[in-house]
């Protein structure tokens, strides 16, 4: 009798660790069809994958924000910025690479340590886009900018879409919002 209780406690854990190893290889699935690259997700900000954690903050250069995901790597962080459209056929908009150099400098600041590079997920294509000095000085001289056209009153709605509009998080406060209700 104890030696079937041995070889059924033996069956148990051989299904128990091919469970792990199958959801394991599941995650790992659907993180690369996310965009994700191999590491530790350490933050979501999508999909409920793992609660949201609170937002990045640079004193320094009075930013916040989150990226969509955090991938803990051998050489650091690397913020993934997630987007629901199609690539754009000569690469990745502007805004969204400043958008991921906002998140390495907030990462860079947060964690003490520079990210090499970040990723733009698109819908069907990713873009790994290098953190060099260029590119920060770039994230640093459009956030110099915004903040010029906000003091004088010059920040504009950069778009002609209602659907945008009816998403944004800041059209009850927009004096001019695209859809109706919004303020």
């Amino acid at each position: 009798m104890q030696i079937l209780q041995g070889s059924t406690i033996g069956l148990l854990a051989a299904a128990l660790l091919l469970v792990g190893l199958l959801a394991w290889a599941l995650s790992r699935r659907a993180g690369a069809a996310a965009g994700l690259p191999a590491g530790h997700l350490i933050s979501a900000d999508t999909s409920g994958w793992l609660p949201t954690a609170r937002p990045l903050f640079s004193d320094t250069h009075g930013l916040t924000g989150k990226p969509d995901y955090l991938v803990r790597q051998r050489q650091g962080l690397i913020p993934v910025e997630v987007k629901s459209s199609r690539a754009p056929a000569g690469g990745p908009h502007e805004g969204h690479v400043l958008q991921l150099a906002a998140y390495c400098l907030l990462v860079a600041e947060t964690e003490g340590q520079r990210p090499t590079h970040g990723i733009i997920k698109y819908a069907d294509a990713a873009f790994k886009i290098d953190y060099t000095p260029a590119l920060e000085r770039a994230a640093l001289d459009a956030l110099r900018a915004m903040r010029r056209d906000l003091s004088r009153g010059q920040a504009s709605r950069s778009h002609a879409d209602p659907a945008r509009c009816a998403k944004c998080g800041y059209r009850h406060a927009c004096d001019q919002a695209l859809t109706i209700g919004a303020r």
